[in-house]
């Protein structure tokens, strides 16, 4: 009998339980359908289970008044006592919107962790904290914690300390921040001169991974013993940095050979220093106003992706080989990129021809024995090599530093790690191809139009003012410029750029990047060399060379075919116009609102005003009613036209909350 009792007792537990969750269910999928907007769905659970249980006490304390067993407390007549419960349960339900709507706007749907990651994930969010404590202490050690609120809008003096301090700080936090600082000092449109010019030397110093360490991750990517591929590899790494470390070794057949690998734990710190690098950068976007204007959420995943591609070396072994392909194709410039072997190749390992010579950053042996006009040769040859990637082909290696660039024994160039590969489309390699060209020319309306076609119009652009801003920069450089002092044209083209608020897309600024880091090679290699009036010429090759030959001839008859089904319908709709005016037929339509965005977003403004206008009835007539000395009596202390203030008031304070959380969720959304 007991254990019977027990049971009835766990179902009917249960069944209070389920009806219970139903019942804050509803009242959870009501509140989110008043307020408006999709609220996180556990807050709303949370908001229906508090005013499920504030209406049942409710309930019960009314019901006792009506029925005569509140004994001392409140007395009603059972229809005034239904009465009040209705009113009760709606502002039970106001509340619980009113709270739920504060909620959100404090903490919008999606800033808290998920309660899956609060009971399960404690693990990772240590390893990140911890971590997040040691990159917080550096930049505090540096200087920089008290100014990353202020970033950006320093005087002149300050602006170079917290350079400096950025640079420090990113050159002792690791790999990641190493190469964010890097990818930032290519991001003239964005950073202050004295940003750029302090992150331009950010390198980090890293210590070599034994060979112990580095022999069973060989083996590992390799899938085999190393004795089963190499005749001979190096145990003392050629070069070492923070990602990976380059070996010498000879292939079986005995092929010279680099093996590129990567450090066994390099790609873990990685991976957790991105995630610390996107929660910051979505926190200074939130609460820092520089944090916004730059659109730093928008510069941490495209650094992001990036990295997580020069991790991956069959990226990098895909764009040595596209890169050897376009060069073989032009047949212009003897520049050698070395040979990868795919199939010794793989995401972490990278096996590829050894280039003879030296990098142009330690030739000075080698240049100091060639003449002066092979010096200018070589310079021309890698200049015109560079823009013929850039501007011919539109794949072209972004990091041409002087460790990248090789000179071999015989005055030859070669070109290494292509982790870093821009990518221009047709369109804009044209655009720039016609800038350089115009330039060359002296013409200061073509170079305008070719910037605009190159970045896109801004808004409120004034075409007269940049075009007086051109010519005065083709003025500057029009006869040349003094060696060294390529660099001062791109900073006063940034400069020009920003002042007329162009924006510059990744792959254009990394053509930028690709010409400004090669000018420190080239005067390298020939101190004398003028970048400028190069570059000036072999823009103007290529782009006289797009229009020689059947290249333009099949350009145009592509063209001519797109024209020929408008060309063929042209004359019968200017007869119907020409009739049309003739006769007074000729009319005009024009749909001002055709765009759906726009409409949605009138119907929205519209639904905002009426919903606040409402409101503000309700809740005036409310008042009115609610402090009004006439009408029936309810009870003894309230009259009936109170009590119907009271519920219109529920129903303005419930339209007051809809209209707030319109506002919320536009700001969020804006």
């Amino acid at each position: 009998m007991e254990a019977l009792d027990f049971g009835w007792y766990a179902l009917l537990s249960a069944a209070s339980l389920v009806f219970l969750f139903l019942q804050s269910w509803l009242a959870a999928t009501v509140v989110r359908r008043v307020v408006g907007v999709p609220t996180g769905w556990p807050r709303t659970i949370v908001v229906g289970l508090v005013m499920s249980a504030g209406m049942a006490v409710a309930v019960q304390y009314l019901y006792r008044a009506g029925t005569g067993q509140n004994h001392g407390g409140l007395e009603l007549t059972p229809g005034v006592a239904a009465l009040f419960v209705l009113l009760a349960m709606g502002w039970i339900f106001a509340l619980g919107v009113g709270a739920l709507v504060m909620v959100e706007a404090a903490f919008p749907t999606g800033s808290l962790p998920s309660p899956q990651s609060v009971f399960f994930g404690w693990k990772s969010r240590r390893r990140r904290a911890r971590r997040y404590a040691q990159v917080l202490s550096i930049a505090t050690r540096h200087g920089l914690g008290s100014q990353l609120r202020g970033f950006g809008g320093d005087s002149p003096g300050r602006a170079v300390k917290t350079a400096r301090a950025l640079k420090e700080s990113l050159a002792e936090a690791g790999v990641a921040f190493v190469k964010l600082g890097q990818m930032l000092s290519t991001r003239r449109d964005i950073l202050p001169p004295v940003f750029v010019r302090e992150l331009e030397t950010l390198q980090t110093q890293v210590t070599p991974e034994p060979w112990s360490v580095i022999e069973p991750a060989v083996e590992d990517r390799l899938g085999r013993p190393i004795a089963e591929v190499f005749a001979r590899i190096d145990p003392q790494p050629l070069a070492a940095a923070s990602v990976a470390q380059v070996h010498e070794a000879t292939l079986l057949d005995g092929t010279e050979v680099i093996v590129k690998v990567q450090r066994p734990k390099a790609l873990h710190q990685v991976t957790q220093d991105l995630d610390i690098i996107l929660r910051l950068a979505a926190w200074l976007n939130t609460t820092t106003v520089w944090g916004k204007n730059l659109g730093v959420n928008a510069l941490a995943k495209g650094f992001a992706d990036s990295l997580e591609e020069e991790l991956d070396y069959r990226i990098e072994l895909d764009n040595m080989t596209s890169i050897e392909n376009s060069l073989r194709r032009s047949g212009r410039f003897d520049v050698t990129v070395p040979h990868g072997y795919p199939e010794l190749s793989g995401e972490r390992l990278l096996v590829m021809d050894k280039l003879p010579g030296r990098p142009v950053s330690q030739a000075g042996a080698l240049l100091d024995g060639l003449s002066a006009t092979e010096r200018t040769r070589l310079a021309t040859t890698l200049l015109g090599a560079t823009l013929e990637q850039i501007i011919g082909e539109g794949t072209f290696h972004a990091d041409l530093h002087a460790g990248n660039i090789f000179i071999t024994p015989e005055g030859s160039l070669g070109l290494l790690d292509f982790g870093a590969v821009g990518r221009l489309d047709p369109g804009t390699q044209t655009s720039l191809g016609l800038m350089l060209y115009s330039i060359d020319q002296n013409d200061s309306a073509g170079a305008t139009d070719a910037l605009i076609e190159l970045l896109g119009r801004p808004d409120g652009l004034d075409d007269r003012e940049v075009e007086r801003a051109v010519g005065a920069l083709l003025l500057r450089y029009g006869g040349g410029v003094r060696s060294g002092q390529g660099q001062k044209l791109f900073d006063d083209l940034f400069t020009l750029v920003l002042a007329h608020r162009f924006s510059v897309p990744a792959p254009i600024s990394a053509a930028f990047r690709a010409m400004a880091s090669v000018e420190g090679a080239l005067l390298t290699i020939d101190p004398g060399f003028d970048v400028v009036a190069a570059s000036r010429q072999e823009g103007n090759r290529l782009v006289r060379s797009k229009l020689k030959g059947t290249k333009f001839t099949e350009e145009l008859q592509r063209r001519a075919l797109q024209l020929l089904p408008m060309i063929d319908r042209m004359p019968r709709r200017i007869n119907k116009i020409t009739e049309d005016l003739e006769h007074g037929r000729f009319s005009m339509n024009m749909r001002v609102l055709e765009n759906p965005s726009d409409r949605r977003f009138l119907t929205s403004l519209f639904q905002q005003l009426i919903v606040a206008v409402l409101a503000g009835a309700a809740v005036v007539g409310a008042i009115m009613l609610i402090t009004s000395a006439e009408g029936p009596m309810l009870t003894k202390d309230i009259r009936l036209y109170s009590f119907f203030g009271f519920f219109l008031l529920f129903g303005g304070f419930v339209l007051s909350m809809r209209s707030l959380m319109l506002v919320f969720r536009r700001g969020v959304d804006g």
